[in-house]
């Protein structure tokens, strides 16, 4: 049952999603807030539970990305709708996450060589999405002033998520590339 534990918890956090965007949408930013941290903790919790147990699954791989992408980008976009994030900034990250998926999907489509091991920029790209949605709602459920870092951290994300993206773009370019190369 243990070998199961980190896919469990990555499960619970795509499940959650509903839930927190709905507590956005209702102004219940408190909940929300709670819910999220909730969620980052259980992001760090299944990563540690799946090196320490030795559990790393291909199931994990796809799963524990697909939940982070679901909560980002589910709360962008409600925080967004809200009128709480900028609307570009909602659709900078949308736009990056669709890019992301569509490149993985078509790269798997042309040459069934699909591995998922995220960059390092995307790492410190999620890391800068995910306190800014958190001090946001920090912001919002539990009055916290941020003495304007919010924006500066909105900036901070939007150039991470543009370096990012492209950084995607030329990996998959290049393997695409080589892989063309060797037929």
């Amino acid at each position: 049952m243990l070998q199961f534990l980190p896919n469990l918890i990555s499960l619970a956090r795509l499940l959650a999603v509903p839930a927190t965007v709905w507590l956005i949408l209702t102004d219940r930013y408190n909940s929300a807030f709670w819910l999220f941290v909730a969620a980052g903790i259980s992001d760090a919790l299944d990563g540690y539970l799946a090196r320490r147990l030795k559990t790393r699954s291909e199931v994990g791989a796809y799963l524990d990305p697909l939940a982070d992408k679901a909560l980002l980008t589910s709360v962008y976009v409600a925080l967004g709708y809200a009128g709480h994030v900028p609307a570009w900034l909602v659709i900078l990250v949308v736009f990056r996450d669709v890019l992301i998926i569509g490149g993985a999907m078509l790269y798997q489509l042309l040459t069934q060589h699909l591995t998922m091991q995220p960059l390092f920029v995307s790492k410190v790209n999620t890391t800068v999405q995910i306190t800014l949605a958190a001090l946001v709602l920090a912001q919002l459920g539990l009055g916290f002033d941020s003495h304007g870092l919010d924006m500066a951290l909105g900036y901070v994300a939007a150039a991470t998520t543009l370096i990012s993206g492209g950084a995607y773009i030329a990996v998959w370019g290049r393997r695409f590339a080589g892989s063309e190369t060797g037929r």
